[in-house]
């Protein structure tokens, strides 16, 4: 696998089958400045298999509350095929991820990762993110960064019940050992609008019709702008919306974002149409 050192918004990694390949990319990334600077150093790494989950929390500096998880999407095909994208949707939680995964992940990750930063002197309050392979039960770290994921920040906020600025003020105030957070058990699924092209080329300047027709979802803007002659909706990126349901099961909540999906149109819109399909088979065992 390989992954450009730098900040590529998110689609630097490229996993390649054969070594060939793997040259090949290796090539575009270096030589021909694919992901531009990003790609000036390029880490290899091993491929695990498994599925990829989030984890999530937020530290003060001493102490971490817990966040829902989450899994996100990234290739912008479906089954998992083509290039790597910002993210075409999300969901939390994650069911493989129960208590006893969890438990490791805490043990393994997040606990070492809270004490670390703080035997090394750094105060930081705010979100990490762990990016995390489940390979054979086993949490493996991918990524970290300082900040929520996108998209899996448009599943995991709605499922938030606690006041959300109060949480941050414990987190600056170093106080999360006083609070505790609240979650809606329920399913949320989110499904993002793209325009047509992306990851590559895409046009802008569409307009959206339809979001006043979306009920019982959330519709969150990526890529979007008031055209200023007329005052319309119009997109103005690659990933243009989310579109967020609430469900008592993962079934229902993709079947709610995906039917109000279909209410908002512009020209060349894309979405995949399989999210959430490879974790039923975790939800039937």
């Amino acid at each position: 696998m390989l992954k450009a050192d730098g900040l590529a918004a998110g689609k630097g990694v490229i996993i390649c089958k054969t070594l060939e390949e793997a040259r090949e990319e290796l090539r575009g990334m270096m030589m021909e400045s694919r992901f531009g600077k990003a790609g000036d150093k390029v880490v290899i790494e091993e491929f695990l298999h498994g599925i990829e989950m989030s984890a999530f929390v937020l530290a003060d500096g001493k102490n971490y509350i817990l966040l829902p998880s989450a899994k996100d999407y990234k290739r912008i095909g479906e089954g998992d095929t083509g290039p790597n994208t910002g993210g075409m949707g999300s969901v939390s939680p994650v069911p493989f991820a129960d208590h006893a995964f969890m438990k490791k992940v805490e043990e393994r990750v997040i606990i070492p990762t809270i004490r670390g930063l703080s035997s090394d002197g750094l105060d930081y309050r705010g979100f990490i993110f762990f990016g995390l392979m489940n390979a054979g039960g086993d949490p493996f770290v991918i990524e970290y960064n300082a900040r929520m994921g996108d998209p899996e920040t448009e599943a995991v906020i709605p499922r938030i019940q606690s006041d959300l600025l109060e949480l941050l003020i414990a987190a600056a105030n170093q106080q999360l050992d006083t609070v505790e957070i609240q979650t809606d058990p329920r399913y949320a699924a989110a499904v993002m609008l793209v325009s047509e092209g992306y990851p590559g080329d895409y046009k802008k300047n569409k307009e959206i019709h339809g979001l006043e027709r979306v009920k019982s979802s959330i519709v969150f803007h990526a890529g979007t702008s008031i055209r200023p002659d007329d005052g319309k909706v119009v997109s103005s990126g690659g990933r243009v919306l989310a579109v967020t349901s609430l469900g008592d099961t993962m079934e229902e909540a993709f079947a709610l974002a995906y039917e109000n999906a279909d209410k908002i149109y512009f020209e060349n819109k894309y979405f995949r149409k399989d999210l959430g399909q490879d974790l039923i088979k975790y939800i039937r065992q």
